[in-house]
């Protein structure tokens, strides 16, 4: 899941990036810290606009920030791409430098990684890599990481916040439960720390300040988060969701199947939490040292609330934990995770535990760059699409063509296509479909994604995507791991 540097774009600049409110742009985003909800979705709103400029701006920003880079020098040659605008940059740009793909990283990846700390891809330093949750042919990938990638997450994250708050208002200072989890790191040769986006984002100042933007806050510690074991860290999310059940304001995972995970574990495991709540203890399950104590910190006896549950969870079970969501969390507004691609099978289980709650499908991004947000929280699972937001990486598609349009889609290998040449965001057209191609902040250029998306319209000058499939990729979610296919 993205980063970027400290150039400071003033908003009343006329170049497609300027809008004219409080809310600045510093390499390409928003400087949304300090702006209300409206004011963050007046500048997307405004931004989305102008997709076409901004994506030139975005993309004279990247390369001139850097120049001094050695992959971008291989290709620069002569060329003085600090004094270039931003339409003469694009064009030399797309004309000289090969599309690619992350195997084409891999031998500078790997020097970094190696402790090499010239400028190779970028000119800022890389101290922390990526997993990606996909996996090219069975192999995860390492992905640069830098505060950028964080920073655009804390983007995101606000923007998207900013549209659901406009349909599905919710308390300040209310809870979130949070079924979210920090992977267990390693360190490279160089010295590098390795570890899964996630990770990355949920040990950084911009998940903490998250939820201060937001005014919603996690229900589990970082002990919880970061435990590394995956039973004990759900347990400890579902005991301390009931806790402060009646505070909870809406239930969120990564990627719905932790969700669906979490709830079927609960009902094997719903006595034993409840006997946590009344005696305000922690059960023996739970053996990391960290994780007691901050759990222990939070909870307290409260009889009365585990009588209520106790009543609650046995009136469930004879329906099969129908309503599950509501029935437990009496003031969720609703539940939000991704669940469009591989995820869309669980959506099914994921009503039955909601009966009627509102489902919200999470935005669209990879751990090379985050891409699209869901701007019409209302729309179901099935129906959802997301607006590329053109300041975060440097946008093409490549359009793709059936072999046999006749057949159904979902029976057609995920690389079943023939391909056009690359196009730039603002020549997309409506009911085609493409492959997403990155040049990102972080020092990916030109390199295909794998993603075969479909613009299903436009917000304002942007396109929407509706997600169709990945190629050749497996996705890694928890423990399991799941093909995209058409």
């Amino acid at each position: 899941m993205p980063q970027r540097q400290e150039t400071l774009m003033e908003p009343t600049m006329n170049n497609g990036n300027g809008h004219g409110h409080g809310c600045a742009i510093v390499n390409g985003r928003s400087r949304t810290n300090n702006c209300t909800s409206d004011e963050v979705i007046e500048w997307f709103e405004q931004v989305s606009q102008k997709g076409g400029s901004v994506q030139k701006e975005i993309l004279s920003q990247i390369l001139k920030q850097n120049h001094g880079a050695e992959y971008v020098k291989k290709w620069s040659g002569y060329h003085n791409i600090q004094e270039m605008d931003s339409s003469a940059l694009e064009s030399l740009f797309t004309s000289v430098v090969p599309i690619s793909s992350h195997a084409d990283f891999e031998p500078f990846i790997q020097r970094i990684a190696d402790g090499d700390t010239n400028p190779l891809l970028t000119q800022q330093p890389i101290t922390t890599l990526s997993l990606s949750s996909g996996t090219t042919e069975g192999r995860q990938k390492f992905v640069p990481f830098t505060r950028h990638s964080a920073q655009t997450t804390l983007q995101i994250f606000t923007l998207a916040a900013a549209y659901r708050s406009r349909v599905y208002p919710i308390r300040e200072g209310g809870k979130i439960l949070e079924f979210i989890y920090s992977s267990n790191t390693f360190k490279t040769k160089g010295g590098l720390t390795v570890g899964t986006a996630t990770t990355h984002y949920y040990a950084s100042e911009e998940f903490k300040i998250k939820q201060e933007q937001t005014k919603s806050f996690t229900c589990s510690p970082a002990e919880v988060i970061s435990g590394g074991d995956y039973k004990q860290s759900t347990y400890c999310h579902l005991l301390l969701g009931l806790f402060f059940s009646d505070q909870v304001e809406f239930i969120t995972s990564a990627f719905v199947y932790s969700i669906i995970q979490a709830f079927r574990s609960f009902q094997e495991l719903w006595c034993e939490i409840c006997n946590d709540i009344r005696s305000g203890s922690l059960s023996s399950r739970i053996k990391l040292p960290k994780m007691r104590k901050a759990v222990l910190e939070i909870i307290g006896p409260n009889p009365i609330l585990a009588s209520k549950l106790e009543n609650i969870c046995k009136e469930l079970e004879l329906v099969d934990w129908f309503g599950l969501i509501p029935k437990l969390w009496p003031n969720a507004k609703y539940v939000y995770s991704i669940m469009t691609g591989s995820m869309l099978p669980y959506v099914t289980k994921l009503r039955h535990y909601a009966n009627g709650l509102p489902l919200v499908s999470a935005d669209y991004g990879s751990t090379e760059s985050w891409i699209g947000v869901n701007v019409d929280p209302s729309l179901p699972p099935e129906k959802v699409t997301f607006t590329v937001v053109p300041t975060f990486s440097y946008f093409e598609f490549i359009p793709l063509y059936r072999h046999n349009k006749q057949e159904d889609y979902r029976s057609i290998i995920a690389d079943d296509f023939i391909e056009d040449k690359p196009i730039p965001l603002s020549q997309v057209k409506a009911g085609q479909e493409y492959e997403i191609v990155l040049t990102t902040f972080t020092g990916l250029y030109r390199c295909r994604l794998g993603d075969v998306v479909e613009v299903a319209g436009f917000h304002n000058g942007t396109p929407k995507l509706n997600f169709v499939c990945r190629r050749k990729l497996i996705l890694t979610v928890n423990i399991d791991k799941n093909t995209e296919k058409c």
